[in-house]
């Protein structure tokens, strides 16, 4: 990798942990706070190579709770800023993704998610994305992205630095060990032709220091960053629009917390991405996301080709927050929705709620520790349709 620059345009053959470093590197990533952990540590090892590179700055801290808390500080430095862990580091990390929210701090946290309760195994797993969306405590939303190949490694992170820097909010990037650890092409579209998003400043908009609030002016407030001579109190408190906590009330307690919960859950048609194949005559549906959409496309085409069963594919590319209209617009009426997960049956749920009433059943494919063979996808399928 050319040191000092980009990566440069053209194929690559990368793991997936380095095209995320290299798609943060191009977002306009210049600090990472790292903390080792299995199957995620080979994305702080490339950062830790090529931060410094770049004239970013590279840090190990003490635990994952200091290596999130960092990113807090360095986003209102003015730096864009990562982190990326493995599902027990996700856990310690859910305060700063509480406060992250509640002082609109952009910043983007990579979960390498391998199996649990407790220390589990280092093996593959989709277990955290319930963590994603409640694991943090109070009412905020959380938008969650679920990469499935080398080249979305790298262009989903570009999108999460993307979305964190629009709305004002953390991002998560929910992959996998599969994904991390997978070695396959990447292909890197010349650099003017990726679209790069930067927080909205109130010196941009002509607001001057003595009349900027932290917190007002539009739904996502411009936000000014320490040392440009705006007065700015960072504050995990329930706040009024110029940071002052001790006018508290409840009608400020509620105007505070709906305003930052309602611009992402207001604006879910913009954020959310679906992707679906196979939808004409679908009288069954696979709905998946993350790696296990590779073998759930491969398992559906062989069942619509050898097996003459008219079935369609859908595929999450957001998690968070869920698409719950568009779902709702794409599907009308199936007789069967199959969902793999590497889970016990997690986001069957969300899926169950939205599509309830177009559906006669919804059944859940559970893997533990393992990615599902097209093979286990298609007996589920046929023992079910049988």
């Amino acid at each position: 990798m050319p040191n000092n620059r980009h990566i440069q345009p053209g194929v690559h053959y990368l793991q997936g942990s380095q095209a995320c470093v290299e798609g943060a590197i191009i977002a306009g990533c210049r600090v990472y706070g790292g903390y080792p952990i299995t199957p995620a540590s080979e994305v702080m090892e490339h950062a830790a190579l090529r931060i410094p590179q770049i004239g970013g700055r590279f840090i190990q801290m003490e635990d994952e709770i200091a290596s999130a808390c960092i990113l807090l500080g360095a986003s209102w430095g003015g730096a864009k800023a990562m982190t990326a862990t493995s599902s027990p580091g996700f856990s310690l990390m859910q305060e700063t993704i509480s406060y992250g929210i509640m002082s609109e701090t952009p910043l983007v946290i990579v979960d390498v998610q391998r199996p649990g309760p407790g220390q589990g195994y280092i093996t593959t797993s989709q277990e955290d994305v319930m963590q994603a969306r409640w694991g943090h405590h109070g009412e905020g939303s959380i938008i969650a992205l679920a990469p499935a190949s080398v080249q979305e490694m790298f262009e989903f992170t570009i999108e999460a630095f993307n979305l964190s820097e629009k709305w004002r909010t953390p991002v998560l990037l929910m992959a996998e060990e599969t994904v991390a650890h997978m070695r396959e092409r990447l292909i890197v579209p010349p650099l003017e032709e990726i679209r790069i998003v930067n927080r909205k400043k109130p010196q941009d908009l002509g607001i001057a220091p003595e009349n900027y609030l932290p917190w007002g002016h539009d739904m996502v407030a411009p936000m000014a960053n320490w040392g440009e001579g705006y007065n700015v109190n960072l504050i995990g408190l329930v706040h009024l629009e110029d940071g002052n906590v001790t006018k508290y009330d409840l009608q400020m307690h509620d105007a505070c917390v709906k305003r930052f919960y309602h611009k992402i859950e207001d604006n879910v048609d913009t954020i959310s991405q679906i992707e679906t194949a196979h939808f004409e005559k679908c009288k069954h549906l696979v709905v998946c996301y993350g790696s296990v959409s590779r073998t759930a496309i491969e398992a559906v085409t062989e069942a619509r080709k050898e097996h003459n069963l008219e079935i369609g594919y859908l595929r999450l590319k957001t998690l968070w927050p869920f698409p719950e209209k568009k779902l709702r617009s794409l599907i009308k009426k199936v007789d069967t929705i199959f969902v793999p997960e590497m889970n016990l049956g997690m986001m069957k749920h969300p899926i169950t709620e939205a599509l309830r009433d177009r559906c006669r059943k919804i059944i859940s494919i559970p893997s533990l520790g393992s990615l599902h063979t097209p093979e286990y996808i298609l007996s589920v399928i046929h023992e079910e349709l049988k």
